[in-house]
């Protein structure tokens, strides 16, 4: 445990607008995280309300010796967003939002959310994940597949531009500094704290979608015509699927369709995907980015425990689609799933050597989770998803997903940036070569 001495001093010399410690009235709430298993205990947590505070805390710390974490949605599974015995940077209080042609300019504590409810005030949607409460920031920075992937690319796809904090506490923009400014497109928050993003907005020509509930025991016809549907599908049409359980309704296939086209094409698209089998129930029809977000932020509350992996696929073939059934079989309890996104479309087409982003071409990212109340042995859910992730690997691409990826999976992380490896490390000893920066993990 570090000195109290260093921390009494650090938090002194802080002239930010929040400080909490360990006892402090709010410091649990500055450490409460939306994955309830991480019980990181940092030794303080800054708030800070400017980028030149978030510059006197970067440069405090290296000045007392203390580890830095940079929290922003704090939704982050793996809870990077804290250091232990360190100090953490919550940019919760960077949350404006504003909107300029065709931009929407957003602090580096902005929710995803917050960056929609913008855009929708002036008729744009925003490229983004699935969940609204997700930190923007952090989702862009690596990657961001969303229910728009198709024609508007990936979160990192949509980023113009940032202000960053560099770990010698200089305030830079990646306008000036293009190399920057491709790292931060897909290699994660390794470089600096980004205190503001200019992000690409794009014209909302209404959106079709929602959620199509499908049995359980159906599992395997309506993946294999799964496979068909999204191997045809236009850019237009966006489909995220999930073997899940579902209170009242049991073990389900979930499809989550999304048509962000001229909407005289939606209808025949919501028909393929009924079409997938026979729903037990469906909720489709003209909807908003925000309610289709709103509807994985009520699926996935705060104060759950969470274990995830992942793997990509390149498709779904019948022998993957049996393992997915078999290993749903025998989850150890209902907060066990297997989500499958689709990357298609406009992502596939971006320059492969214009992001950080390894992965270009036409694939799956298969998202294996495992949820349990506090207090739940998490034993069997850590097998189960290390298990799904095993059985997975012969037939899977290879690398994964930078956001879901922990630092000792060093097979996937070793490939994870495809042929961008070098490049990325060599920015990583560019802007920080003492690594006082970890986000997602880069390769050794």
């Amino acid at each position: 445990m570090r000195s109290a001495n260093v921390t009494d001093e650090l938090a002194r010399q802080l002239p930010v607008g929040s400080v909490f410690r360990p006892g402090d009235p709010g410091y649990t709430d500055a450490t409460t995280l939306w994955n309830s298993a991480v019980t990181t205990r940092p030794a303080v947590v800054v708030r800070p309300r400017t980028s030149v505070e978030v510059s006197a805390a970067v440069t405090a710390a290296r000045e007392f010796g203390i580890g830095i974490s940079v929290r922003g949605g704090g939704h982050d599974w793996a809870g990077r967003a804290l250091r232990e015995d360190g100090l953490v940077i919550d940019l919760g209080a960077m949350r404006a939002v504003r909107i300029e042609p065709d931009t929407a300019v957003a602090a580096g504590g902005s929710l995803a959310g917050d960056v929609v409810a913008a855009a929708a005030r002036h008729g744009a949607n925003v490229a983004t994940g699935t969940v609204g409460m997700v930190g923007m920031a952090g989702l862009t920075l690596g990657g961001g597949y969303g229910l728009l992937l198709g024609t508007t690319g990936l979160a990192a796809d949509n980023l113009l531009g940032a202000e960053v904090v560099l770990p010698s506490g200089e305030i830079v923009s990646t306008d000036d500094d293009p190399e920057l400014r491709w790292a931060l497109r897909g290699g994660g928050g390794n470089f600096g704290v980004v205190t503001e993003m200019r992000i690409r907005l794009h014209p909302d020509r209404g959106l079709t979608g929602g959620m199509v509930f499908f049995p359980g025991k159906d599992a395997t016809e309506i993946l294999a015509r799964a496979a068909e549907l999204t191997a045809a599908a236009p850019d237009e049409l966006t489909v995220l699927f999930e073997l899940t359980v579902v209170p009242d309704l049991g073990p389900c296939v979930l499809a989550v369709p999304v048509w962000s086209g001229d909407p005289q094409g939606a209808g025949a698209a919501m028909e393929q995907v009924h079409k997938l089998g026979t729903p037990i129930t469906s909720i489709v029809g003209p909807t908003t980015q925000k309610d289709l977000l709103g509807q994985f932020d009520q699926a996935i509350p705060d104060g759950m425990c969470w274990d995830l992996r992942t793997r990509n696929i390149a498709a779904l073939t019948p022998e993957i689609i049996d393992l997915f059934v078999g290993l749903t079989e025998v989850r150890p309890g209902p907060g066990a799933s297997i989500g499958i996104r689709q990357f298609h479309g406009a992502a596939t087409r971006v320059g492969p050597d214009d992001t950080a982003f390894g992965l270009r071409s036409a694939h799956f990212l298969i998202e294996i989770a495992a949820r349990h109340e506090p207090g739940e042995d998490p034993g069997p859910y850590r097998k189960w998803v290390d298990d799904v992730r095993a059985a997975l690997e012969p037939h899977a691409l290879p690398g994964g997903y930078p956001n879901y990826l922990l630092p000792d999976q060093t097979d996937q992380v070793a490939h994870a940036y495809g042929t961008h490896t070098a490049r990325l490390l060599k920015a990583k000893e560019t802007y920080d070569p003492q690594g006082v920066f970890s986000a997602t993990p880069l390769p050794a």
